[in-house]
């Protein structure tokens, strides 16, 4: 896979810590910065069929259009589980990468395209592919399949996004710890949401999360910033990472291929 092509999964330490409103997030930085940006979720749980899905909202949050879920299973379990419960066959990496791969290929293949905004550059710069997992990166989106062995078959570089308090440290240490000894880089961590009055625990991780992971804090989304209409979240997510983030993928992206 070429540079230009590869992408950046996005997991979490664990369930419900705000990987799809961060992966908004960093759709909507990719956009502020000229990029054409795409969001896949690879394996979606517990919606019916028709009814907007993870990658939905965050295109609906960010903007952006090129959008693609492969697969979709009605209960609200992690993926290998929900299959099983609902007497489906188990999902495997090829039905999985081939649609994945043909929706890097092009800027149309595969996806569908949600609405955006007038300010969508004409010619963009660039683009940045977001694949949010589901869970954790160990969680399986079928038998003997990991969101991390996806991502090795992607070539791509990871984001863990992770709780802002107590707890978070060990948490987070361990999900980078298994996205290195898998061989892929870890371009950062992102918190999930940020409390608008953090307390102690919660300052000092952001002091203690890089020094512990060896890998930046390159943002803290808001709590509550997928309550915010589209324009405003896009108006105000680059507020919400730091400066060079963009910067910091491409070398991710780089580095992940050449590992």
């Amino acid at each position: 896979m070429t540079a230009a092509a590869a992408p950046v999964v996005v997991t979490g330490t664990g369930t419900d810590v705000g990987k799809t409103i961060a992966t908004a997030a960093l759709a909507a930085l990719g956009r502020s910065a000229g990029l054409d940006v795409g969001i896949c979720k690879p394996v979606q749980t517990g919606l019916a069929p028709g009814e907007p899905g993870d990658a939905d909202e965050a295109a609906r949050l960010s903007g952006a259009r090129r959008v693609l879920e492969v697969r979709r299973l009605p209960d609200p379990l992690a993926p290998e589980t929900a299959a099983r419960v609902a007497r489906m066959p188990q999902a495997t990496l090829d039905e999985l990468l081939g649609p994945i791969l043909r929706w890097l290929g092009g800027a149309d293949a595969g996806s569908s395209e949600a609405s955006a905004s007038a300010e969508e550059p004409a010619t963009p710069t660039g683009r940045l592919d977001l694949i949010e997992g589901a869970g954790g990166v160990l969680v399986r989106l079928g038998t003997d399949l990991t969101v991390l062995d996806l991502a090795r078959s992607l070539d791509a570089a990871v984001v863990v996004v992770a709780r802002a308090g107590l707890g978070t440290l060990s948490d987070t240490e361990l999900t980078v710890r298994a996205i290195e000894a898998g061989g892929l880089r870890c371009a950062g961590i992102v918190i999930g949401s940020w409390p608008y009055d953090p307390d102690l625990a919660e300052r000092l991780n952001l002091e203690d999360l890089p020094r512990l992971t060896g890998v930046p804090v390159l943002g803290r989304v808001p709590a509550g910033a997928g309550q915010l209409d589209p324009a405003e979240f896009t108006r105000h997510a680059a507020e919400w990472f730091g400066v060079d983030t963009i910067g910091e993928l491409r070398q991710s992206r780089l580095a992940a291929i050449d590992c």
